[in-house]
């Protein structure tokens, strides 16, 4: 089993990257794999919806950062954890266009009834909302959502200070115990034969007539 984590700041070995290292010591703990991709600091493009990726097998048809490559990653991950700092109250904007294009472009089974997980970073406040938008990535795609103790966040200006912060830590953890909890139920579902529930059809209702 493996979690795939994304780190969506600009800094790569910063607060963000602190959380979820955190929770990748619990994973290991539980005899879970994880890898931490982190997205970069250059610009990352926004999704235009131009629908070229229906032509492309779920490829983005921007082709110059990770997004396509964190596709193939996705497709063979077992559960996913996104890390984000707080800008003004909501993820940073490379994050939310990279995971725009991510799940937009993604055919439904590389995400479908995998559990996922957000995670925020702030030096004090908006976190909440960060982490509800981020938690709405999965519940439009049919993933579990793990929880912890409290909501998944830390708070601190530099990586040190996020150390200091206990509580966020051990949030961390248990979350990283939770993920991995899940996970070993939906493989244990699995090998007792218990199917995933049964797709409708999509039924798509426009309000304007």
């Amino acid at each position: 089993m493996k979690v795939l984590m994304l780190n969506g700041s600009p800094h790569e070995h910063g607060c963000t990257d602190t959380a979820l290292r955190e929770v990748a010591s619990a994973l290991t703990q539980e005899g879970v794999e994880s890898e931490i991709v982190w997205i970069g600091k250059g610009p990352i493009r926004d999704c235009t919806a131009c629908g070229a990726c229906r032509k492309l097998d779920g490829r983005c048809v921007f082709g110059d950062d990770l997004v396509n490559e964190v596709r193939e990653k996705a497709r063979a991950a077992d559960g996913f954890v996104f890390g984000s700092p707080v800008y003004y109250a909501h993820p940073s904007g490379a994050v939310l266009s990279f995971l725009d294009r991510l799940f937009y472009a993604a055919e439904p089974d590389v995400f479908s009834f995998k559990p996922g997980a957000a995670v925020v970073s702030a030096r004090r406040g908006g976190t909440t909302a960060s982490f509800d938008v981020l938690n709405k990535y999965f519940t439009i795609s049919r993933m579990p959502i793990v929880s912890s103790q409290y909501w998944n966040m830390v708070h601190g200006n530099s990586p040190d200070e996020v150390r200091q912060d206990l509580e966020g830590l051990q949030t961390m953890r248990t979350l990283g115990r939770n993920m991995a909890w899940l996970l070993k139920c939906i493989e244990a579902g699995k090998a007792a034969g218990i199917p995933m529930p049964e797709r409708e059809p999509f039924q798509r209702t426009n309000f304007i007539r």
